[in-house]
């Protein structure tokens, strides 16, 4: 089944997807590699971003037949392509982030005289 041509590819990032993606920048990883790089990550979130990351063909996923199971998981093309946008967009929060604290202490400040 084909989608019509104006129907566009919805990614919807998740809250560590992007985090993800910026950490297999490194190479491939294991698991725990990744959870331990990313630090704080709840166990069964990072189990579902790879999986949706996987499902999307962002992250290719190798399972090695040892004991322990050994997997691990890299970035595939179109995942190297979605990190240059991760970057870009790491950039932009990194480059505005005191105009966007600057513009949030106004909000919050106009919004408490409200009440």
């Amino acid at each position: 089944m084909s989608a019509p041509e104006n129907d566009l590819l919805v990614v919807r990032p998740s809250k560590w997807m992007l985090v993800v993606i910026v950490q297999l920048r490194q190479g491939t990883m294991r698991f725990n590699e990744l959870r331990r790089n990313m630090g704080g990550v709840p166990q069964k979130s990072l189990s579902q971003t790879l999986r949706e990351l996987e499902r999307n063909g962002f992250v290719s996923r190798r399972a090695y037949a040892t004991i322990p199971p050994r997997v691990e998981y890299d970035l595939t093309d179109l995942g190297r392509e979605l990190l240059a946008l991760a970057e870009d967009w790491q950039n932009f929060a990194r480059r505005n982030r005191p105009a966007v604290e600057a513009a949030r202490q106004r909000f919050d400040s106009d919004e408490s005289a409200l009440f």
